[in-house]
């Protein structure tokens, strides 16, 4: 479910590190729920994949296959 509190998502690109911001914003979006994550409340990402997940949980299933 996404959650859009009419904000704009930022774009970023994904290191192993850290991120780099390409089009500011209030947040992004977790690739599998759709959840949106406040910028400073983002802990989980795939490089590879380039996509971020709202919890450590939903980042393992993904990177697993699960979802």
């Amino acid at each position: 479910m996404l959650m859009n509190s009419g904000k704009s998502a930022a774009q970023l690109i994904y290191g192993p590190n850290g991120f780099r911001v390409m089009r500011p914003g209030q947040h992004v979006i977790c690739a599998v729920s759709g959840e949106a994550i406040p910028l400073d409340e983002l802990r989980y990402w795939s490089v590879t994949r380039q996509e971020a997940y709202a919890s450590a949980e939903l980042a393992t299933k993904r990177l697993l296959g699960e979802v």
